[in-house]
């Protein structure tokens, strides 16, 4: 498994890990996400693949095929009245395809994000993690993730 940036002959391959995210989330929280929708429309991945302030990784077999991929975003606060000036590396969407879990790809997956942020300066990289998917927080937390702040809702 190598990792390396995504460029757009994958935006079929992350379709459809796209959509795999999503059945996920529909059926955890189906009065949240729509059913049988994408969180990117194809315009805006191949946006993304030009902004290199959202990076994106993908995890690829021997025959080049992307088998996971990890969306991430550079976030910084410069001079925010409250927080410090540092370098985050977000995850903002982390999918390894689900035929192929089990593989350790989205653990080499991460690692490699982990090592790009270090590289670019970074303080941290951080996540969200719905709630509603346990194995991904298992698998985060496995990787030495830990909560550093809460969401909460109260639905009306």
């Amino acid at each position: 498994m190598t990792v390396r940036f995504a460029c757009e002959k994958n935006i079929p391959q992350m379709n459809s890990l796209l959509y795999q995210v999503e059945r996920v989330h529909q059926q955890g929280r189906p009065d949240l996400f729509k059913e049988g929708a994408k969180k990117y429309t194809d315009n805006e991945l191949k946006d993304m693949l030009m902004d290199k302030t959202k990076p994106i990784f993908a995890a690829v077999d021997e025959n080049d095929v992307m088998k996971g991929y990890a969306f991430c975003v550079f976030q910084e606060h410069k001079g925010d009245n409250v927080l410090t000036d540092i370098k985050t590396l977000y995850i903002d969407d982390l999918c390894v395809d689900e035929n192929c879990r089990g593989r350790h790809i989205g653990s080499v997956l991460y690692e490699a994000v982990k090592k790009f942020a270090k590289e670019q300066g970074c303080y941290n990289v951080t996540l969200n993690v719905w709630e509603c998917n346990p194995s991904a927080r298992k698998f985060y937390e496995k990787a030495g993730l830990k909560p550093y702040k809460t969401g909460m809702e109260v639905i009306l």
